[in-house]
């Protein structure tokens, strides 16, 4: 079964989204639930990566003036290193385009700086802590 990267079909698949970002922010990363779920998920446009269940998300929010925010990226830890995240990312800038958007930005992780530099993503500004996390702002023009 090949891997599908789309909109959540319906709410089950977006809690199982949502369900997937706890997993991997909260239980792997500490995150709080509070820190993860920051009461934007009703605006955002959400993605999912299905292939007998969603193995990986991440939301876009767009902003007024033509910048997407990028986020939440995240891929259940038996799916890693199969390209879900770059199909996921790939996924949010043909979205953010449709929607609009010139520009895509994200605070990324530092540990995942070389998967957006790999998809042409520029670093801008110091590295700072987010929910106890390294995280530094990235961009691309879109």
């Amino acid at each position: 079964m090949a891997i599908e990267v789309r909109r959540p079909r319906d709410e089950r698949e977006l809690a199982a989204a949502h369900a997937l970002r706890e997993e991997v922010f909260c239980g792997e990363q500490g995150v709080t639930l509070d820190g993860d779920r920051d009461g934007r998920d009703g605006e955002a446009l959400h993605l999912v990566a299905v292939e007998g269940g969603v193995l990986g998300t991440c939301r876009m929010l767009v902003e007024p003036g033509g910048t997407a925010k990028f986020g939440r990226l995240c891929v259940r830890s038996s799916a890693r290193g199969r390209g879900i995240g770059a199909a996921l990312l790939e996924a949010a800038e043909r979205e953010a385009r449709a929607a609009g958007a010139v520009r895509i930005g994200m605070h990324a992780q530092t540990g995942a700086l070389g998967l957006y530099e790999r998809h042409g993503y520029t670093p801008y500004g110091e590295r700072f802590d987010e929910e106890g996390i390294e995280h530094l702002g990235m961009e691309k023009d879109l």
